[in-house]
């Protein structure tokens, strides 16, 4: 995003007056209109004694002393509220749908810090806008690209191209699935976003969870021939979590590590207790994510799997799924990142041990 855009009311364009803001270092208005004020007066009351000392009288003194006065009056004033006519013509534009407005924010009172505030507003704004545009394109896009699959093999059933033959059905099943998987995806993100998912918190056996979320990892991976250890130290160890959603957190991460895996190695899965927190770890041996892109595979359709986050190839991610996992985790305490590992990509979980940090 660019930086701050200095803005200018349509009132300045077309004013006699300057720009001028000599009060800006003051932090008050009140301050402001004491020394405008004090400023204006001074300046009458020394025009006047000019105009006496040399007996131009009071005719053609005090005409001229309120003229001055005026003149400073409305200099000063203008530039006291020049942000507040720029954020009005800012606010026209947004409200026109350009969020790329900024006003000048120079001043240390409380006209200032309303400018900040607007611009800040204006950040939020460009960014949900920008955001709401890219969501509309890649929901678009992801839909697309199994609907495209499904319309052309019906299409050669229908021609008489191809037979409705078991291998056919399964490739149509398997793009019904992805069809299903990215509404599912896009409803559980809303509903975590809106804050809307009750978790309800109980003691978690992590390794009979692990085991079963392994067991159910192998049987996406089958095609692999993938291997899923489970290590929990202590054996007993627990945390207090929400079991749905603790299970969405671990499939969707053993989901996404299956993707990137080779054919017969292994996906890790480790469970220890650090501290007083909880690390549950999901190591895979794929191509990794390069460092300075770790930080972006959370956010919404950045693709973990793309050569710009891997040096791989895409194998069809719609990236929601480490979206939703950290929201998921965000929604007990957690937290979730990539972690260092000299090979492939180590994916840690980290959730409070007690329960009343928990959520």
């Amino acid at each position: 995003m660019s930086g701050p855009r200095h803005v200018r009311g349509e009132a300045g364009r077309s004013s006699w007056l300057p720009d001028v803001r000599p009060l800006d270092r003051l932090n008050s208005i009140k301050v402001k209109l004491g020394v405008l004020v004090a400023a204006t007066v001074t300046l009458a009351a020394f025009i006047t004694w000019i105009g006496l000392y040399n007996h131009l009288g009071p005719t053609r003194t005090l005409p001229l002393a309120i003229v001055v006065s005026l003149v400073l009056t409305q200099v000063l004033a203008r530039g006291m509220t020049s942000p507040l006519r720029e954020m009005t013509h800012a606010a026209r534009r947004m409200a026109g749908g350009d969020y790329s407005q900024r006003v000048r924010a120079t001043s240390k009172d409380e006209v200032g810090q309303l400018a900040v505030a607007f611009n800040t507003m204006s950040d939020d704004l460009e960014q949900a806008d920008t955001f709401r545009r890219e969501l509309v394109a890649n929901v678009s896009h992801e839909l697309r690209t199994p609907i495209t699959a499904l319309q052309a093999q019906l299409e050669n059933i229908v021609d008489g191209v191809s037979a409705p033959d078991p291998g056919t059905m399964k490739a149509m099943l398997a793009q019904t699935e992805r069809l299903g998987r990215l509404v599912t995806y896009l409803l559980d993100l809303s509903r975590l976003e809106a804050g809307a998912v009750p978790l309800a918190i109980t003691d978690v056996r992590l390794a009979d969870f692990l085991h079963e979320a392994a067991e159910g990892a192998a049987l996406v991976g089958a095609e692999k021939h993938l291997r899923f250890p489970v290590v929990v130290e202590p054996p007993d160890l627990t945390v207090p979590a929400d079991p749905e959603r603790l299970h969405q957190v671990v499939a969707n991460l053993l989901h996404n590590a299956v993707r990137h895996s080779p054919s017969d190695d292994e996906v890790r899965l480790e469970a220890s207790l650090v501290g007083p927190d909880v690390r549950i770890d999901v190591v895979d041996h794929g191509p990794g994510i390069a460092p300075e892109q770790r930080a972006h595979v959370f956010e919404r359709f950045v693709r973990g799997n793309t050569p710009a986050l891997t040096g791989g190839g895409s194998t069809g991610g719609t990236g929601l799924g480490l979206a939703i996992v950290r929201w998921a985790v965000d929604l007990h305490g957690g937290r979730i990142e990539v972690a260092d590992s000299e090979e492939g990509c180590t994916m840690r979980v980290t959730l409070p041990a007690d329960p009343a940090r928990a959520a």
